[in-house]
């Protein structure tokens, strides 16, 4: 419905000698249809919408009941635009290019670590004094970066501490179990037993928390199964010691997941804080097992063996970069679970060993062969295919 515009018989007088008295400016508005007209047939030919609000161009000068008020329409979609040039960043293309980049940090400084430890251990086998230093560094190096305000210490209690306990527990077997299979077989047969953590997820969680899983999730670990077996079975230089410290560091890691995410639910820690809380606990349960099973005088005379080989003072280089390294891409890990959701860690993890596995062939010159690389393929895949599977 268009309101009418009608001037009030009020409104407007005029003397016997034809003056005109001023109009005043208060108009009255009724709910009235437009009527047709033929005093008024420039106002029909305006084409007014009922869709359209309504514009009084003039109300002046109205001398009568005859005189014209003409009323306007304007397209409202028509009205002139703010100006105003605010850019915005697309958020969606900056996060993937956020995740991109922890996920190529994390591949490369995995990468490197593997190489040098697997260097140290080939001069110095000792491995669980070799996993205490990688401890002992990150340590460090957060214990710094707190006291001189590069990373804002984290604000813990008592309970923090007790269920990070059994989280450190499982975390320091699972890293001494992988370093002494590293110190017995070659990375990339490390790397693809490891692969086949998820089927140890998915074992324990069934039978020991009672949680069921869809049957394409039981499906994807028969390739993951099969794959490991098969390359287990034609690895050149298979050691049991190596290919059991492989299989409890899986058992130990899925222990370490679950136990994370049950104590840890409603803890306002980041990622990179509980990864140094993670190291500093677990260096304080390894240091007396390291101790007892190695000892001090195994190192001294091993140390000293290291350093007279032709490698000399390389030996210490590679000592701290294998340390420096392994903190460095455990906490780039910790901090892109701040970033992305376990479904793409997964598959990132998986994606990690790919390239762990390629980079030790190329660089240790590994003889592989090719049934030895069909089996890790298929279990390379059949990790890919849980993970899809679990989502």
């Amino acid at each position: 419905m268009i309101s009418s515009v009608k001037p009030t018989p009020s409104s407007f007088s005029a003397t016997s000698t034809g003056a005109r008295r001023s109009i005043p400016t208060k108009l009255q508005f009724s709910p009235l249809h437009i009527t047709r007209s033929c005093h008024n047939q420039s106002f029909i030919n305006s084409n007014v919408s009922h869709q359209k609000p309504l514009h009084i161009s003039s109300a002046e000068n109205l001398s009568s009941f005859k005189r014209e008020v003409r009323v306007e329409a304007y397209e409202a979609d028509r009205s002139r635009p703010l100006d105003i040039n605010i850019e915005l960043p697309d958020e969606q293309s900056a996060q993937k290019l956020k995740i991109g980049i922890y996920f190529a940090t994390w591949w490369a400084l995995n990468v490197v670590f593997n190489i040098y430890n697997k260097k140290v251990l080939n001069a110095f086998p000792y491995p669980w004094l070799t996993s205490t230093l990688s401890l002992a560094c990150g340590s460090l190096m957060m214990l710094v970066s707190w006291a001189t305000r590069i990373a804002e210490a984290p604000k813990t209690d008592l309970d923090f501490w007790k269920t990070l306990f059994p989280v450190a527990v499982a975390h320091t077997i699972g890293h001494v179990a992988a370093t002494v299979s590293m110190s017995k077989v070659a990375v990339s047969f490390t790397h693809i037993i490891k692969s086949g953590e998820p089927a140890f997820s998915v074992l324990v969680s069934r039978f020991f928390l009672g949680e069921t899983f869809p049957l394409p999730v039981y499906l994807s670990l028969l390739p993951i199964i099969g794959g490991c077996a098969l390359a287990a079975v034609t690895e050149l230089n298979f050691n049991m010691i190596g290919f059991m410290g492989a299989m409890i560091s899986n058992l130990a890691f899925v222990f370490r997941n679950i136990f994370s995410k049950k104590g840890m639910k409603g803890k306002s820690v980041s990622g990179m804080n509980y990864y140094a809380c993670l190291s500093m606990m677990s260096l304080l349960i390894l240091t007396p097992f390291a101790i007892a099973v190695e000892g001090p005088k195994m190192w001294a005379a091993g140390w000293e063996n290291a350093v007279s080989q032709q490698i000399g003072p390389n030996f210490v280089w590679w000592v701290v970069a294998q340390s420096v390294f392994y903190h460095l891409y455990n906490q780039v890990s910790y901090m892109s679970l701040d970033q992305i959701s376990p479904l793409t860690f997964s598959i990132g993890n998986t994606m990690k060993r790919i390239s762990v596995i390629v980079a030790s062939i190329i660089i240790f010159h590994t003889p592989v062969q090719p049934v030895n690389a069909l089996g890790a393929a298929i279990a390379i895949l059949g990790t890919f295919l849980y993970s899809q599977a679990k989502m």
